[in-house]
């Protein structure tokens, strides 16, 4: 199973990579803060408790950032037909503003329309984001997804919502709502 997920995940970055016809020399990479502990936070817009989820850890990652405990890395994983596409959308808003709050803020309007199931075309996603005022710029996004391949071979990563840990040299894996928010409250 886990092989096939990561076969699949290539297979769709593939599919993303080669939709997109405009090229970009320098690419955003969805990680904020400066703190000692990594956090890494796989997800997918289109899973119901990754959804659930998302509104929850808001909060518990801007105090965590202002705070200066962690450094942060949002990886999108598409586990679910459909993702990519808001996967390569969060990309391109970042591209316009690559901020944790823009970030943040870019990541609940996605979270809050995959339910609905209708945004699941190009002009779609284009028409939410300007009807939220989020800006974004087209560009290949082939070297991000690169390193979400990488990530999500190092860490094994089979199932969303998951949250990674490296705190002292020791790595941690949390899946699951309740113990992905109650771990991440242990670092504040």
């Amino acid at each position: 199973m886990k092989t096939r997920f990561y076969f699949g995940a290539a297979i769709l970055f593939s599919i993303m990579i080669s939709s997109v016809g405009l090229h970009a020399q320098q690419y955003p990479f969805p990680s904020y803060g400066s703190g000692p502990v990594e956090v890494r936070m796989y997800s997918d817009y289109l899973c119901p408790p990754c959804q659930q989820l998302e509104p929850a850890l808001e909060s518990v990652f801007k105090k965590l950032i202002k705070k200066k405990n962690i450094t942060l890395t949002f990886v999108d994983v598409p586990m679910h037909e459909g993702s990519s596409l808001y996967a390569r959308y969060y990309l391109y808003a970042l591209k316009n503003n690559n901020s944790a709050e823009n970030a943040l803020h870019v990541r609940g309007v996605l979270f809050r329309a995959a339910p609905a199931i209708e945004f699941t075309t190009r002009e779609k996603l284009e028409a939410l984001f300007a009807s939220r005022n989020i800006g974004y710029n087209v560009f290949n996004p082939k070297p991000v997804f690169d390193r979400y391949n990488a990530l999500i071979g190092e860490d094994r990563i089979d199932t969303t919502p998951t949250c990674v840990i490296i705190k002292n040299g020791k790595k941690e894996r949390f899946t699951g709502a309740a113990v992905i928010v109650k771990a991440l409250e242990g670092l504040i």
